[in-house]
């Protein structure tokens, strides 16, 4: 492994909180932008840069479920809501 992936590589992604993964995420795509690696460390980053996406949808996707769980806890029915659209701030629409 060359030097340029050796530092983002070397976090295990499993252990990582979705902070850290997506802070990585967001230096191996300014590195892999910005040009000047070899064909080896480009494809080594991109390769981590997978992996982290990965890690961070799962993190976002368990958060999802956790949430709805929150919301049927305290409600009682489940609703899920758009968090783009308007109706995510009162279920009323903006005028």
């Amino acid at each position: 492994m060359t030097d340029d992936a050796q530092s983002t590589a070397a976090d295990p992604v499993a252990a990582l909180t979705f902070d850290e993964a997506l802070a990585q995420l967001q230096d191996v795509v300014a590195r892999l932008e910005a040009g000047g690696l070899s064909l080896e460390a480009s494809i080594e980053l991109y390769e981590r840069g997978v992996a982290l996406h990965a890690h961070c949808a799962r993190l976002l996707d368990d958060a999802e479920l956790r949430v709805q769980k929150l919301v049927e806890e305290a409600g009682g029915v489940l609703r899920t809501v758009e968090l783009g659209s308007d109706e995510a701030d009162d279920g009323k629409g903006s005028a």
